[in-house]
């Protein structure tokens, strides 16, 4: 049984199995409508949890999609419908599903409540998002990149802003994929160090450079997120704009990258904050390929866990 939990707890060899998995999928659904079954249906007779304590859209819509697509059925659980964690436990909870469902997939708060349903499942365990890593996102985000300006491997990517959750699997894949990464913004706002030195300990190049004119010099992928979370009060939503606003991504810091380098974020954006209109509109922004790359990353995931 193999939970997905983390890219730098999961195999490097796997990993790429996957992406390339990802790969073969969406080039054999090319023509199909979106709502078309897969030819092959890998789910069929299965069914997933999505257990959902934070808000989603592309998360929710792309895990329920990817096991229509692939035969199976969803159910799709909200926390308060749950109280995950406060009527009973988390290890209970994780007990009890196991008896019902194939897998479970969840986007929660805090790494804990991942890890102790992984724990104590009897099914795999996917991360949707945790406070800290987004694995699934950054699958897509590899699988993106390949897919437009080929292998991964020894390129630069460098990241402005806040070094949060997305950030930090960011970096694990660094290591796991063999890029080099910058980190630029604010040192109240720097990624964790665990995941920096475990970036490093693989044999590539992490580095935090102030300066995001020098960050992106050679930069072949330019990568971003919001500022604030819909969670932060109101203090903290202005406090983080006074501290980001030096690292927005806009069309002249675009501009001193390498020719042709591509700009990224997860979405949703806040237009005009973080990164302007012109850049993500612009003809370097993959960020729809990248949208769109969750259903296909996360199919392969799915089928890495369930060994279909």
């Amino acid at each position: 049984m193999n939970s997905f939990l983390d890219i730098h707890t999961t195999d490097k060899a796997e990993l790429r199995g996957m992406i390339d998995n990802a790969r073969r999928m969406k080039d054999a659904r090319n023509g199909l409508p979106k709502g078309a079954p897969d030819a092959e249906q890998p789910l069929k007779n299965r069914m997933v949890a999505l257990i959902f304590e934070k808000p989603s859209t592309r998360t929710r819509v792309s895990f329920d999609l990817g096991v229509r697509q692939m035969g199976g059925q969803t159910m799709v659980l909200s926390g308060k419908e749950m109280q995950l964690g406060h009527g009973e436990t988390i290890a209970d909870t994780a007990r009890v599903l196991s008896r019902y469902v194939d897998l479970i997939m969840i986007r929660t708060f805090e790494e804990a409540t991942l890890l102790e349903m992984a724990e104590h499942a009897s099914v795999p365990v996917i991360n949707g998002l945790t406070n800290r890593t987004h694995p699934c996102q950054i699958m897509a985000d590899v699988m993106t990149f390949e897919e437009h300006r080929g292998p991964i491997a020894g390129r630069k990517v460098v990241w402005s802003g806040d070094g949060n959750n997305v950030c930090c699997s960011m970096i694990h894949a660094a290591g796991q994929f063999g890029y080099d990464f910058v980190f630029t913004g604010p040192p109240t706002l720097d990624p964790e160090r665990e995941a920096v030195d475990f970036a490093r300990a693989q044999g590539v190049q992490v580095a935090i450079e102030r300066d995001p004119a020098k960050a992106v010099e050679g930069a072949d992928l330019v990568v971003t997120d919001t500022w604030v979370s819909m969670h932060d009060p109101q203090s903290a939503r202005e406090r983080r704009h006074n501290q980001l606003r030096p690292y927005q991504v806009n069309e002249a810091l675009m501009g001193l990258a390498k020719p042709g380098a591509l700009f990224m974020h997860c979405l949703p954006a806040h237009r005009d904050d973080e990164v302007t209109s012109a850049v993500m509109d612009g003809p370097n922004s993959v960020i729809f390929d990248e949208a769109e790359n969750r259903l296909h990353a996360q199919k392969a995931v799915m089928r890495w866990c369930l060994g279909v």
